[in-house]
This record gives structure tokens, C-alpha cells and sequence, in this order.
């Protein structure tokens, strides 16, 4: 069944992502992505522009469908070999998570922790909420497979 997901990520580093057609998490951890499986949902949320002190964002960013099943490694630099996953990227325009917050399960309570874990599954409510705000139509969201 498919499980969606939120990936923490500065806006610069999706923009690397969807123009690579890849995802990279939690600086480059493979655990989190190997919880990811080909079908399931990936929506970005950037809090800033880019990493680590470029202006407050608070957008989700960018969504796409994940491809590969298993995280495979990159070489960035010498000394970094970050994990990543195949994914295709859905044409979506970004939504200040404010504009959302109130109708979002995930932000009720502490919902700045579930943010600092980088990565987190939603649930199909949230995913719908946050896609529809984003432009999908609901003849998409009809045709993705509901989460148990």
C-alpha cells in the first residue's frame, strides 16, 4: 500500500533533487530512505532557502512519486557519499505550510519535532490536504492508492 511521507529539506537542495530526479534525506542517510518503497509519496518542506542559515521559507516545495526501491550511493565529494532514491517529480507550485497548518493532522501538538526528524510519515489526510493546496486535481488524488 502506499505511505507518503515528508522530507525536511532546504529549497535549494529539492531544487538539486527534482532537476536530478532523485531524493536525499537527513543528509544523506540511507535509513530513512530505505523506509521509502517504489509508489509511496514524498512531499518536501523547506524551511529555509538553503542550508544552513538562508532565509525562512516555510513551504512545502515540491512532491513526487518514488521509484527506485533500494537507496543507492552517490559520490558528492571525497569525503561524502550520500544516499539517495529515484523519483518523479509531479508539476505542483509551493504552499506556505501556515496557510495549511489548521487542517493538517501532523501540526497538531509539537509538530516542530516531527519537522526536526528530517523525515516523517503522514498520513493519507495530510497528504491530500497538502497535494490539493499544491494543485493537484482531485481526479489524481482519486487515482492514489489509499494508505492502511
Amino acid at each position: 500500500m502506499t505511505r507518503y511521507w515528508i522530507g525536511v529539506v532546504s529549497q535549494e537542495h529539492v531544487q538539486r533533487g527534482v532537476q536530478g530526479n532523485f531524493c536525499q534525506v537527513c543528509h544523506g542517510k540511507q535509513a530513512p530512505l530505505k523506509k521509502m518503497q517504489p509508489g509511496d509519496m514524498l512531499i518536501y518542506y523547506s524551511p529555509r532557502t538553503s542550508y544552513p542559515a538562508g532565509e525562512a521559507l516555510q513551504e512545502f516545495t515540491a512532491m513526487g512519486q518514488v521509484q527506485s526501491a533500494e537507496p543507492y550511493q552517490v559520490e558528492m565529494w571525497p569525503d561524502f557519499h550520500p544516499y539517495r532514491k529515484d523519483v518523479q517529480y509531479l508539476d505542483v507550485n509551493p504552499v506556505p505550510i501556515h496557510s495549511i497548518k489548521e487542517q493538517l493532522e501532523f501540526t497538531h501538538g509539537n509538530w516542530g519535532f516531527q519537522l526536526r526528524k528530517g523525515h516523517f510519515e503522514i498520513s493519507k489526510h495530510d497528504f491530500d490536504v497538502i497535494a490539493q493546496r499544491m494543485g493537484l486535481s482531485p481526479e489524481h488524488l482519486g487515482n492514489t492508492p489509499d494508505a492502511q
